[in-house]
């Protein structure tokens, strides 16, 4: 069954121009781990403060999900980048969804 992963990230003041630098290092190591390709968005309005921005993804299952981040977990270049976001991602949170019929 399809899943829907969005995860909402708040970036730290004065660091967007960071956050789309490590973007381009992450789209380089989730291809070649297999992630699937996301969709990017910015908060102008809303509930949201701005410097949150959005990432979805569309997973064929959540078994497939978790068998990638499984294997980027394991990855070091992903690990680095992790270790190099918390420098820049003040909060993430992350959400799950499945469409309805």
């Amino acid at each position: 069954m399809i899943s829907i992963e969005r995860m909402i990230m708040k970036a730290h003041p004065g660091k967007w121009a960071k956050v789309e630098v490590i973007n381009k290092k992450y789209n380089a190591v989730e291809s070649r781990l297999g992630f699937p390709p996301k969709k990017r968005y910015e908060c102008i309005m809303g509930s949201h403060d701005l410097g949150t921005f959005i990432v979805e993804r569309q997973w064929d299952s959540i078994a497939a999900m978790e068998a990638t981040y499984k294997k980027a977990y394991a990855d070091t270049e992903y690990q680095a980048l992790g270790n190099e976001g918390t420098s820049i991602i003040k909060s993430t949170q992350i959400e799950l969804y499945t469409p309805l019929p």
